[in-house]
């Protein structure tokens, strides 16, 4: 079974703010597959189904942003899920905004809940899909940036990048994850 992870934050004052980008995804996914996310299980909101013919687990950890991995590490050893089919859908500050990075691997560069994954779970070895949501830090700090909502001239810019993303998270399920890397990775948009 195929994991996709959406980081965010629960709660409806976080729904629409850039830190909640891997649950607007994931959101998407489960909208266009008709799969239920409501189950809470695993400190998670999780659905079960099908995409490209394969099972899927879609999940919205219920722990916080900085607390994701435990919920992740539940799940990861739950359901003996290898490495490579635990799929992480979040925002980076360091990706300009409406920018789609796939890696296979990697760092959490900057980004808490993508550390505390990696140390709960103890690897690096799981594929990502970053989504830029390009911090102006002269502004206002970090945290408070993280947690608002987008520009109106970002909103469609924003959009085109989350069907993207989902699209590129469904290539990654069928094809592989090099397959959406050397598609998606070389999209650079207007």
């Amino acid at each position: 079974m195929i994991v996709v992870a959406g980081l965010g934050n629960p709660g409806e004052k976080f729904s629409n703010t850039k830190h909640n980008i891997g649950f607007i995804t994931t959101d998407l996914l489960a909208e266009r597959h008709g799969i239920r996310i409501s189950k809470l299980k695993h400190k998670a909101l999780i659905g079960e189904g099908f995409i490209a013919g394969k099972k899927v687990l879609l999940v919205k950890p219920q722990t916080y942003m900085n607390e994701s991995g435990q919920s992740i590490r539940d799940i990861v050893n739950y359901y003996g899920t290898r490495l490579e089919d635990l799929f992480v859908v979040y925002d980076d500050f360091d990706l300009s905004i409406g920018t789609l990075r796939v890696r296979k691997s990697g760092s959490a560069g900057s980004h808490n809940g993508m550390r505390n994954i990696i140390y709960q779970i103890q690897s690096e070895g799981f594929p990502r899909f970053r989504v830029g949501i390009g911090a102006d830090l002269g502004r206002i700090p970090l945290r408070d940036y993280v947690l608002t909502g987008f520009e109106k001239e970002d909103l469609d810019k924003m959009r085109e990048t989350l069907t993207r993303c989902a699209d590129a998270v469904e290539m990654a399920i069928s094809d592989g994850i090099d397959a959406a890397m050397l598609k998606y990775n070389a999209f650079h948009g207007a």
